[in-house]
């Protein structure tokens, strides 16, 4: 979406912390663990490969990258550095390994562009600029092992606002193939993608989702398998209980624990401690979800599940939340200020990162 999104905050009231330097800690007491990332960057991106590996990315032409679970951050080299490499805002990042990785700049029509490392982010290969001067990317994923769909090297969907009236798509080996309006699912006018470091997609393989936001958001949309010689097939959309009806508001992050549970979040980010319609979630399939009953602190731009801890985390400009029963009640963690999650990491404005320190959560509390 092409709002300067996370950054014109209106009335946002953070505490000391939260514009504090990127310098490291130790408390053993913090949620979440400052890092040294060397950078003042606003930091958009981030992809945990396993909690050692991890990349991030942010304004100023700015990739990072850790293979020592962020005791040290090195800064990347530029892509297009001799150019205007420096100009562009990197909002998404998808890597494999510590040398095999893509990043995507969002910016109005030829600042959208994605770049590929296979050495390591010595170099950078481009792939492919938004042609349209009217086109804006949100998110690039690869795909993923979600319950025996398999990864794939390489192969992902790319999604870009609706220029033509369907979503700017690609699908399969993201390298080599075209944009294709016509396999893009259909939106409603004035309704368009955040690009929230890639956390509005799932891809599945065969399907896509796409949490929607805008004046005519706040959906989720299915995409159909891809069949030969089906490409025009219609996507399923499901309105979600989440704030919506204005250009900053929507669903802006989802993720999945099963394909039974799943969980958006979102709200208005410039109302930023606005909780009022912030979370929602599924109980059994996609197309029926509820409103959380106790919902997140604020707006949040970020949702994921943590396998190991068995909990989901929220985090936002105001802070983080967890939930330990499915999205149905949220339990504040921190005040800070969040732009992504991949855990264990999260990044922020100004070089934010941290780490997620599990024995620093609050327990569990008693049936």
């Amino acid at each position: 979406m092409r709002v300067a999104l996370l950054t014109l905050l209106v009335g946002v009231s953070t505490l000391a912390s939260a514009q504090a330097p990127a310098t490291a800690s130790i408390d053993s007491n913090q949620v979440w663990q400052m890092q040294d990332s060397a950078t003042t960057a606003g930091l958009r991106g981030i992809d945990s490969v396993d909690g050692t590996v991890a990349w991030a990315t942010g304004t100023g032409g700015t990739v990072l990258k850790t293979t020592d679970g962020g005791a040290h951050w090195m800064r990347c080299a530029t892509p297009d550095a001799a150019t205007d490499g420096a100009t562009l805002d990197f909002r998404g990042v998808q890597a494999e390994d510590g040398y095999f990785a893509f990043v995507m700049a969002s910016g109005p029509g030829q600042k959208s562009r994605l770049y590929r490392t296979t050495d390591g982010c010595k170099t950078w290969a481009l792939l492919a600029k938004n042609k349209d001067e009217k086109g804006f990317w949100d998110g690039v994923v690869l795909q993923r092992e979600y319950f025996g769909y398999l990864s794939v090297r390489d192969v992902g969907v790319l999604i870009g606002d609706a220029v033509h009236g369907r979503f700017e798509t690609r699908r399969g080996l993201i390298q080599n193939i075209q944009i294709t309006d016509s396999a893009g699912c259909e939106a409603r006018d004035k309704e368009s993608a955040f690009a929230a470091s890639n956390s509005s997609i799932i891809d599945l393989g065969p399907e896509y989702l796409l949490g929607t936001g805008g004046r005519g958001g706040g959906r989720l949309l299915i995409a159909p398998r891809l069949n030969a010689g089906e490409s025009t097939n219609p996507c399923e959309a499901v309105e979600i209980p989440i704030k919506k009806g204005s250009e900053s508001s929507g669903v802006f992050s989802i993720d999945l624990r099963d394909m039974k549970h799943l969980i958006a979040v979102g709200g208005d980010y410039t109302k930023p401690n606005d909780s009022n319609g912030t979370a929602a979630y599924t109980n059994g399939d996609w197309f029926h979800w509820i409103a959380s009953t106790t919902p997140p602190h604020g707006y949040r731009s970020a949702v994921q599940w943590s396998e190991s801890l068995k909990l989901w985390i929220a985090a936002g400009t105001n802070g983080s939340d967890l939930s330990r029963d499915d999205g149905r009640t949220w339990q504040p963690l921190d005040d800070g200020n969040w732009n992504a999650l991949s855990l264990p990491f999260a990044v922020g404005p100004s070089g934010r990162i941290a780490r997620l320190n599990p024995s620093a959560l609050p327990p569990a509390s008693n049936p």
